[in-house]
């Protein structure tokens, strides 16, 4: 009789590490099966960066578009270069023109209209094109024959 307890409970030991070694299998293979679907969201997210690169990359639209040449003051050459010196002419100048504005007495009058015509002075002259008029479909109108020969009667 003893021999059989030990039996049984042996085999009971043994029952439960092959269980324990088992589940432990179970969890080592899930857990790398995980860290492989990880990997892959990981390349799916640099791609999709890559992606949203290439969509901003803007070299091309910059390669087709006009150099524009700005045109610089003389007084204003070199404004990531001031220097005390240079910082000491511009506040003179400064001061000289705000002393000639406030002066001007078109600015005494009415400063508001003083400062929008000076604006207006500066801002080059931009000449508009007619727009073509456009029906509610979208395509433009088309001026019939008897209708322009009314119009030349009537000059």
């Amino acid at each position: 009789m003893g021999k059989k307890k030990l039996d049984s409970k042996s085999d009971r030991k043994f029952e439960k590490k092959v269980q324990f070694y088992s589940k432990v299998k179970d969890a080592v293979t899930s857990l790398s099966a995980q860290k492989s679907i990880t990997k892959k969201k990981k390349k799916s997210k640099q791609q999709r960066r890559q992606k949203k690169l290439k969509a901003y990359n803007l070299s091309s639209l910059l390669e087709s578009l006009p150099e524009v040449k700005a045109s610089k003051k003389p007084g204003c050459a070199n404004d990531s270069k001031l220097t005390c010196k240079s910082r000491q002419m511009l506040v003179l100048t400064e001061r000289d023109r705000i002393s000639a504005v406030l002066n001007d007495p078109n600015f005494q009058a009415d400063p508001l209209s003083a400062i929008h015509q000076y604006i207006q002075n500066k801002q080059p002259v931009v000449e508009e094109q007619p727009k073509k008029k456009v029906n509610k479909n979208g395509s433009r109108k088309k001026k019939s024959k008897a209708s322009t020969g009314l119009q030349s009667m009537e000059m």
